[in-house]
């Protein structure tokens, strides 16, 4: 993923909603969102090249997501995993809470830069792998976003991904406002409100707007989910083509392991 904004609300009745964007170039071959074959209990998209994923749930009642962190200052492993696996790795391991912890301590550094979303009864997890630095941090009730820095960074296609989430919530309609301003192809903002990346500014203005429009790149997926603590979800993905053609849409019911209430996250 590369944008993904949140309403976490641990003692709700739905605990998280989200909605989320996968850029990524159109050449690389991906499954669409399903059940994986030889592992039925992850569901998610797919990536086919290094068999990882961007956004997965697990039927035990898991939740993974991961983006990538762009800073020209970090500089990958050589030969290094691919940021996807953590997703799978994340949903799978028994001790999340210890995995997490081997990540914090210096196991996030055997990747380029990423932020992990993470999250399941006990609690909700972002762990961000920066430049010189890895934090975990345990997120409070609220409403969230990642895009390619920090958590909560202001870019301007993450306020209004945020903002726009919480209009749907807001004026009850949910998902189907969130996903519109997901779909946003353009953003009127002057170049100064633009981070610098170190991809120089004609990119970054392509790179802007919540939706990417682009010949070899740009936004593959828009994903969304609503996961109730008594185990439903329910979660959707659109996906497109090369200039924003439609390619399909997957909206599935899944029965996840119900939460006992009295858990406290």
């Amino acid at each position: 993923m590369c944008l993904i904004a949140f309403d976490y609300r641990p003692h709700a009745s739905a605990w998280l909603r989200l909605v989320a964007n996968r850029d990524e170039f159109f050449a690389r071959p991906s499954a669409p969102l399903g059940a994986w074959n030889e592992e039925p209990d992850i569901i998610g998209g797919r990536d086919l090249v290094a068999g990882g994923s961007w956004l997965a749930v697990h039927r035990r009642g898991r939740f993974a997501a991961v983006t990538n962190v762009r800073d020209p200052a970090i500089e990958p492993p050589t030969d290094g995993p691919s940021r996807g696996h953590l997703v799978p790795e994340a949903l799978k391991v028994d001790d999340l809470s210890a995995w997490l912890e081997t990540l914090a301590n210096g196991g996030a550094y055997g990747y380029a830069g990423f932020n992990l979303l993470v999250g399941d009864h006990s609690g909700l997890w972002h762990l961000h792998r920066g430049r010189d630095t890895v934090q975990l941090k345990r997120l409070t009730a609220g409403l969230h976003g990642l895009s390619n820095a920090r958590l909560d960074t202001p870019w301007p296609k993450l306020t209004l991904a945020r903002q726009g989430l919480a209009d749907s919530l807001a004026k009850g309609n949910w998902p189907q406002l969130a996903l519109a301003v997901m779909r946003q192809p353009c953003l009127d903002i002057n170049d100064q409100a633009l981070p610098d990346t170190g991809v120089g500014l004609t990119l970054e203005r392509q790179l802007a707007p919540p939706f990417i429009v682009g010949e070899t790149y740009g936004t593959r997926a828009t994903t969304w989910l609503e996961w109730h603590r008594n185990g439903h979800l329910e979660l959707g993905e659109r996906r497109f083509g090369a200039n924003a053609s439609n390619l399909g849409e997957t909206n599935l019911s899944v029965s996840t392991e119900h939460w006992d209430s009295t858990l406290q996250a």
